[in-house]
């Protein structure tokens, strides 16, 4: 329960933010340890079966991709640079909305912790790097299995590792907010069926933007998930990415208007 002179402030303030985080962090590392196995494998084995149903098999039926910008891609690499996005959206996701909700409401851990000298502010923050860290884990793997499978050497995936934390980090703050909303389980299901599953349509996955038309073209250019592969999807093919600046600012919007918004609604639910 938050504080008697907690109750009193506006829940929209400004973060209070501090090192106490690290060990809510830790604690959740150490439980995430005894079943870090079956996690990774149940993490990276749906995203690899996507590559290789998708990426090999459709992609002999539609043959290589032509860019915007001219150039043919294998549809393999140009799978696997959308994918890795996408699994570090969903496993950041999944992390911040089932396992943080059993944290906060079902286990009632959150509360215990607060009655250590920790504020909410900080389990908020520990939950969302934690989720972000999982998600770093995953696609982590992940690429390793792509190196192992000869999709791409390029040396500038060592630069997309850092923004994919950031892809996680995004996602996370965004999925805090349907946590501090949930009554139940069985909300995430709008979440994942409304706007993660039409978001991974949209965002130049599976197909490049420009086969979209144009209006959807245009809301898709905004979305986080077509700004995060806008970002990797050219490390792939050992280039740099044109214009970054501007996916990465909508991106680091996304995340700090989501953090706010999901700690503002997260503190409202502890004073109820």
């Amino acid at each position: 329960m938050l504080l008697n002179s907690d109750t009193d402030r506006s829940p929209w303030r400004a973060p209070s933010l501090s090192l106490r985080f690290w060990p809510v962090f830790l604690r959740n590392l150490l439980v995430w340890r005894k079943l870090a196995m079956p996690s990774l494998v149940g993490n990276i084995a749906e995203p690899l079966m996507w590559l290789v149903a998708f990426g090999y098999g459709m992609g002999a039926l539609v043959g290589p991709m032509h860019l915007s910008s001219g150039e043919q891609v294998p549809y393999i690499l140009f799978l696997a640079s959308g994918s890795i996005c996408m699994s570090a959206m969903q496993s950041a996701s999944f992390e911040a909305l089932y396992s943080a909700f059993s944290r906060m409401h079902m286990q009632k851990t959150w509360d215990g912790i607060m009655n250590a000298p920790v504020a909410l502010d900080d389990i908020v923050l520990a939950e969302m790097l934690w989720a972000a860290f999982k998600s770093l884990f995953t696609v982590t793997a992940i690429l390793c299995v792509m190196l192992a499978l000869g999709i791409s050497y390029s040396p500038k995936l060592l630069v997309a590792w850092p923004i994919l934390l950031g892809v996680g980090i995004t996602f996370s703050c965004i999925a805090l907010i349907f946590n501090a909303l949930a009554n139940g389980y069985d909300f995430f299901t709008y979440y994942f069926t409304l706007f993660l599953t039409p978001m991974t349509f949209l965002s130049g996955v599976f197909f490049p933007l420009d086969q979209l038309p144009a209006a959807v073209a245009a809301v898709a250019a905004w979305l986080p998930l077509s700004n995060a592969v806008a970002l990797v999807r050219p490390l792939f093919m050992d280039q740099w990415p044109q214009d970054w600046l501007r996916p990465a600012l909508v991106l680091l919007a996304y995340a700090s208007l989501s953090f706010w918004l999901a700690l503002g609604l997260t503190r409202k639910r502890f004073r109820r």
